[in-house]
């Protein structure tokens, strides 16, 4: 199926998603600007699919923000979902920040189990990553299966290319996120991300100066839960 749906168009591959999958496919949504082309497509394809945001606590307020957009621009109204515990909750439980201490843990708490649980009774997600974002995604099929999640994932941008993406924006007047305008080429969570320069990769200000280059959600492994010292 990925081999037939290489060649067509995102919005061909979101119709074919909805309607072999119906009411069990659904969107996960950080408002990054291939996930706001998507909500696009969606809007014009099936407004009614359920799309979720992985609300960490830590996201930045323009990120927010855009949720009211979708809304009021395209009658989609994203889920925050959020983790078990606040962020204080959270900082108070293990001492500190969790995202100085433990990246991997601190994304695993509160980006991966509650992305498995809204996996619950879902068949099929739609992932908005793109193959030249990273050597890590390189490889990412239009449709494949998710181990992680135990779901169908579909990537209906995975073929497209960053200009694609930004010249859907521009031509649409699609909303995107006003970082993006400060250099901030991938955003996530503000204590992890930072302003690019000129010539960085694109996922060079996530997780800066550490080895991490993702949160788990697009690699097939777990990532590691290393223990948490409590002294931090």
């Amino acid at each position: 199926m990925s081999d037939r749906l290489e060649t067509a168009k995102p919005e061909e591959i979101l119709t074919w998603a909805i309607e072999r999958f119906g009411d069990k496919f659904t969107m996960a949504t950080a408002f990054g600007p291939e996930g706001m082309v998507i909500l696009e497509m969606l809007s014009r394809i099936s407004p009614s699919t359920y799309v979720f945001n992985l609300d960490t606590g830590y996201q930045f307020r323009e990120t927010l923000e855009l949720r009211d957009k979708v809304l009021e621009r395209y009658g989609i109204a994203v889920d925050l979902l959020k983790p078990e515990h606040s962020v204080e909750e959270y900082e108070r439980i293990h001492g500190g920040p969790v995202y100085k201490s433990n990246p991997n843990q601190c994304c695993f708490d509160r980006k991966l189990k509650v992305l498995s649980n809204a996996a619950l009774g879902r068949h099929a997600w739609a992932s908005a990553i793109r193959r030249d974002q990273s050597p890590d995604r390189a490889r990412a099929p239009i449709v494949g299966w998710d181990r992680k999640f135990h779901l169908v994932k579909i990537s209906p941008l995975a073929n497209w290319t960053k200009k694609l993406v930004w010249n859907r924006i521009i031509d649409r007047g699609i909303p995107y996120n006003p970082l993006h305008d400060q250099d901030y080429k991938s955003i996530g969570c503000w204590p992890c991300t930072r302003a690019t320069a000129d010539g960085e990769d694109e996922r060079a200000g996530r997780w800066s100066g550490t080895e991490k280059k993702e949160c788990g959600l697009h690699t097939d492994e777990e990532p590691p839960q290393a223990p948490i010292n409590p002294n931090l």
